[in-house]
């Protein structure tokens, strides 16, 4: 039975490899007729990473034995007859687990030792160091090997209070949150602290990456998921048993860890599990429903959500259901509900994010490309208009033509020094936005919040420490923000002072938009500030937890700068890009004119049928111009799925 959220991933899947193909036909055509410089190539890389590298990410978090693992296997797995997850009773996945697909890497399971908390690398530091973690291989076409090699996300380590204290699971503050203490006076901890699956499942091989989470006191020691990975997740599901409704610890990690922005309600997915306890033989299915309703009412009072954003849902029934191709099971467990939700919330606004990004690189591609075929129409042109000028003109006058020509050639020539003037200044100040952006000045801040952090004592003055660097950052920003308006101004004064010299075309390209990477930095800071209560007071009090904290922020803190570097840089090569595009035609242009001269002074007809050959050469370039905005037309255009009409990615205008 095919189900609503696979039937959209499919959709979006085929979607993206299509337009990777129309993307790499396009490539090939620009090559073919020389309009492949380096920005528009730069523009085309970037598309093509983008779409090759999408990935959707679903953050299933809940408390423990909500059964979030067997509604994992019930939406993802159920095509393998059997749970895949492990979801017996009692606790399951003891480490974050992640589900993704990557053709470079065999199937496997990763598990990275709890052991590599003592040390100060970030989680993604880890990620490349692949020998520290222990791997298990896999065989995709048998469920039980399967089945049985994700049993180890559940193992544990019993160890003395004093190393479960320094691995992040024993607070002498907060006796109420610590595990039990066996007779034996060990304490329970999980044996691994990430676990990485990697296998060829056909949504993971379309870009989805399921994240599966382990209970509050293990969110809570782990400052990298709960402050990068579940922020940066396109959806969550928060898993409730609907037979004990919000308890006191699903609270915390609502309150601590999910709680966000009024306009991102969407991607916030309440998932009221285990209805099937209410089915009740002596209740009427009238009765049971009402109590359900009611218990699903005041969940989503409790967690300040409106009731639709709770979803009623069995899905050990709804497992069970799919595996035995059971229809009014499958009805009855409200599991086809929850995923008409994922795909609607999660699949669409997913696509219209991925859709509008790419329709803007798609645009300015075409305007790279564009101004490369409107330099050689306005040659053609003033070509025609010189030859046609020599009509029943002596020798002489063509003479001194060509001598004409040959000296705007020099003077051309001496030009190329000027424009590498242009382009040391230009460098020059571009220097001083890359130091502002750059990891130096990243790694300044994250020292100084760090030695903020180790001051002794509980952190009652840990906000003012973030907002400060926060505001500095932003501040960081803004400066870069207006040393780009600066150079803008220069290249435009610059380019309209050339294209008056030497007859360019030249245009400044548009300025990046640094404002936008400041509202990131608000979406960072508002995770941290989640991160930042009371109840986790006496973790910050603690200087290795701390240490984690700010290099948790440091990983994502790089990506945002990164992105902005990037951003930055693609305006540079468009600038330089559009002076080698012109210089480049220029020279062509005073070698074709040179060689027509030539040849009309060799033949009496070589005027006209030169001006001939122009004429079929501007024919050419129209067909050429045609054909650009065909091929982008094409790829803004592609259906969603199926023989869907084509959804056009922008208006026309």
């Amino acid at each position: 039975m095919g189900t609503s959220f696979n039937e959209q991933f499919d959709q979006h899947g085929s979607w993206r490899r299509e337009f990777a193909l129309r993307l790499k036909l396009l490539s090939e055509w620009l090559k073919d007729h020389d309009l492949l410089d380096s920005a528009v190539e730069e523009r085309l890389r970037r598309l093509e990473t983008q779409m090759r590298s999408d990935k959707v990410m679903v953050a299933f978090v809940a408390e423990f034995s909500r059964g979030k693992s067997e509604l994992i296997n019930a939406i993802f797995f159920a095509g393998y007859k059997r749970r895949i997850m492990p979801a017996s009773a009692g606790r399951t996945t003891m480490c974050p687990t992640e589900l993704g697909y990557d053709a470079d890497v065999p199937p496997c399971l990763r598990l990275l030792p709890i052991e590599t908390r003592l040390q100060p690398q970030p989680l993604m530091e880890w990620r490349m160091a692949t020998e520290k973690w222990t791997r298990v291989d896999l065989d995709v076409n048998d469920p039980a090997q399967l089945a049985k090699a994700f049993e180890k996300v559940a193992e544990v380590r019993h160890v003395s209070k004093a190393e479960a204290k320094a691995l992040g699971f024993w607070h002498d503050d907060a006796p109420e949150e610590n595990p039990m203490v066996n007779a034996q006076g060990k304490v329970e901890v999980p044996k691994w602290r990430h676990a990485l699956i990697n296998i060829a499942h056909p949504l993971l091989k379309q870009g989805l990456v399921i994240l599966d989470t382990p209970g509050l006191n293990a969110i809570g020691a782990e400052p990298e998921l709960t402050v990068n990975l579940i922020p940066q997740a396109h959806a969550v599901v928060f898993i409730l048993a609907a037979d004990t409704g919000v308890t006191k610890s699903d609270l915390s990690i609502w309150r601590e860890h999910l709680i966000t922005e009024a306009d991102d309600i969407d991607s916030r997915l309440v998932v009221l599990n285990k209805i099937d306890t209410m089915w009740d033989s002596l209740s009427t299915p009238v009765q049971v429903q009402a109590q359900i309703e009611r218990q699903r009412a005041t969940s989503a009072e409790i967690l300040g959500l409106p009731a639709e954003q709770v979803i009623p849902v069995s899905a050990q029934k709804g497992l069970v259901a799919k595996v035995n191709n059971d229809a009014a099971l499958l009805q009855a467990s409200q599991l086809p509900v929850l995923e008409r939700a994922l795909s609607q919330g999660v699949m669409g606004q997913r696509q219209k994010i991925l859709r509008t990004a790419v329709a803007g690189g798609i645009g300015e591609l075409r305007m790279e490309a564009g101004r490369a075929i409107h330099i050689r129409r306005r040659d053609l042109a003033e070509q025609t208009l010189e030859l046609r000028g020599l009509r029943g003109k002596n020798s002489s006058v063509i003479k001194h033509m060509r001598a004409r020509i040959e000296q705007e050639q020099v003077d051309f020539d001496v030009s190329g020094a000027r424009i590498h003037a242009v382009r040391s200044v230009h460098l020059k100040l571009l220097r001083e936005v890359f130091d502002l952006l750059g990891t130096t000045t990243l790694k300044t801040e994250m020292a100084d919040l760090t030695a903020a952090l180790r001051q002794p004592g509980i952190k009652l003055g840990v906000r003012k420490a973030y907002a400060s660097t926060f505001d500095r950052l932003r501040a960081g920003l803004r400066n870069a923000q207006t040393r780009s308006a600066d150079i803008q101004s220069m290249l435009t004064g610059t380019f309209r002072q050339l294209n008056a010299e030497y007859g360019f075309s030249l245009q400044a390209p548009r300025e990046p938009d640094l404002a936008r990477y400041e509202r990131d930095l608000d979406l960072v800071q508002r995770s941290h500030n989640q991160y930042l209560g009371m109840g986790n007071a006496f973790r910050l009090a603690q200087p290795e937890f701390a240490d984690r904290l700010v290099r948790a922020l440091g990983t994502r803190l790089r990506l945002v700068y990164e992105a902005a570097l990037g951003e930055v840089e693609l305006w540079n090569k468009s600038a330089a890009a559009q002076l080698d595009a012109q210089l480049r035609e220029r020279r062509r242009n005073f070698g074709r004119r040179l060689e027509a001269i030539e040849r009309i002074q060799q033949a009496a007809s070589g005027l006209d049928d030169r001006i001939a050959e122009i004429e079929s050469q501007e024919t050419a370039i129209d067909e050429m111009d045609a054909k650009l905005a065909e091929l982008t037309n094409h790829l803004m255009n592609i259906p969603i799925g199926g023989n869907a009409p084509a959804v056009p990615l922008l208006r026309a205008a």
